[in-house]
């Protein structure tokens, strides 16, 4: 058994160097984020890159470790620091209005775009122009559920470990490769390379994604482009696509916001490559 740990001075340079992580400049200089809450401290104490665990160390109030003793076992089980701090301590270093009472320190776990194409990928999000981090980490959950193998976050959009897009994740960010910072040309041209073909996402788009799956397009390998949460897609980027698609409004709704149409488009092609004929078909042997 690891010794029980010591209540953590809010004064320590633990907290200061966990303060400083809700900057995306620390955050690049440590190569270390946030990573606040249950669901993500867990995901992140069972998480390892080539061998190295994730998490660094977790901060945890004394009835959070209580209530979340698996969590702390896990941390301990895969090498972390476990601090146990008071509630002051937790609202320090959390990004959120209402901690839940554990703070994870993980280290940045990016893939480079090079490995993802040389998985040959058949789903991927590309994230072209996506600002806000609420929206790029539940784009990235919703993707996560879909069963895509890769996220892509081009260099126009949001920093991928904003401690919002952590937690809109929901502990997905730990799930499936994200390449960051890649230009979207160099993202376009990889993905294209690699027999996949691009889908602009765009509610002004000439295809119908109803169309798109009666007619038996949607079955390959394929990565759908999201623009901005405001504007959408700029006509060079959409210029770059095989296809521009739109998600039919059937209803009087004015438009659909970015999560909800990354999530149709997503499961739409999840569901044609499970299809008969698809890429993930299984035909027997």
């Amino acid at each position: 058994m690891p010794p029980a740990p010591e209540l953590i001075s809010p004064r320590s340079a633990r907290v200061s160097a966990a303060r400083r992580l809700a900057k995306r400049n620390f955050r690049g200089k440590d190569r270390l984020f946030l990573a606040e809450g249950p669901q993500a401290v867990r995901e992140a104490a069972g998480h390892q890159v080539d061998g190295v665990p994730t998490l660094v160390e977790l901060f945890a109030t004394v009835e959070a470790a209580e209530r979340y003793a698996d969590i702390v076992g896990e941390a301990h089980a895969a090498g972390a620091r476990v601090h146990l701090a008071d509630e002051a301590v937790i609202s320090d270093i959390s990004t959120t209005v209402t901690p839940q009472g554990v703070v994870g320190i993980c280290r940045f776990l990016d893939t480079p775009f090079e490995e993802i194409l040389a998985a040959r990928p058949k789903l991927v999000a590309v994230l072209a122009h996506v600002r806000d981090p609420g929206n790029a980490g539940t784009v990235l959950r919703c993707a996560d559920a879909a069963g895509a193998e890769a996220v892509v976050l081009t260099d126009a959009s949001v920093d991928l470990y904003n401690p919002k897009a952590v937690r809109a994740s929901v502990g997905s960010l730990f799930h499936l490769p994200v390449a960051v910072g890649v230009p979207v040309e160099a993202a376009v041209a990889g993905l294209r390379s690699a027999g996949v073909r691009i889908l602009a996402a765009d509610g002004a788009g000439e295809n119908d994604l109803d169309a798109e799956l009666d007619q038996g397009t949607m079955g390959g390998p394929t990565a759908w482009v999201f623009g901005n949460e405001a504007w959408g897609l700029p006509e060079e980027t959409r210029g770059l696509a095989d296809a521009v698609v739109r998600v039919p409004i059937h209803g009087k709704a004015e438009s659909l916001n970015l999560a909800t149409a990354a999530a149709v488009c997503l499961y739409a092609s999840a569901r044609a490559q499970r299809a008969f004929g698809g890429c993930r078909t299984v035909t027997p042997s």
